[in-house]
């Protein structure tokens, strides 16, 4: 009776741990969400801005869209990433701060948006939509995203 009182006890202790392990982890990923959210932009001459909008509620395709969109961009634009050249975001459009976005770039669902600054004004910006088409396509998918961003890195 006592040994089965105990792995109760011992459950119910790792249970707790593990959910406020998990809350911690989440509060520190929202943490460094925000800090690069909010960060005030360095004035560079040049900077190309890929942005991952979405909201609180996500979807396996919306998960998918960040997923292959960044591992597109921090493989093919790691040394553009290392200079300062292409940043890759992810912003929640649920957040007060961040709902500017949505008219901004005239968002009306999860969007994969570049954004070209000069001098730290926007320039230039385009939706890439045709994401949501390419979703079963993972090679075609990351290739036109990373195609139009070459473009963009090209006419600057």
């Amino acid at each position: 009776m006592n040994t089965q009182r105990l792995l109760r006890i011992a459950l119910l202790v790792f249970m707790f741990a593990s959910f406020v392990f998990f809350i911690f982890k989440e509060i520190e990923r929202d943490k460094q969400s925000e800090a690069s959210n909010t960060e005030i932009e360095e004035v560079a001459p040049y900077k190309l801005v890929a942005y991952y909008f979405h909201s609180n509620v996500r979807c396996p395709s919306c998960i998918k869209i960040e997923n292959y969109s960044q591992e597109a961009i921090l493989t093919n634009f790691r040394s553009e990433i290392d200079a300062g050249l292409v940043e890759w975001r992810m912003v929640n459009t649920d957040e007060p701060e961040n709902t500017h976005y949505i008219g901004d770039y005239n968002l009306f669902t999860k969007s994969v948006v570049i954004v070209e600054y000069k001098d730290g004004e926007q320039v230039r910006w385009k939706n890439l939509e045709k994401v949501w088409e390419l979703l079963d396509d993972k090679q075609a998918f990351q290739d036109y995203v990373s195609g139009e961003i070459k473009q963009y890195l090209e006419q600057s």
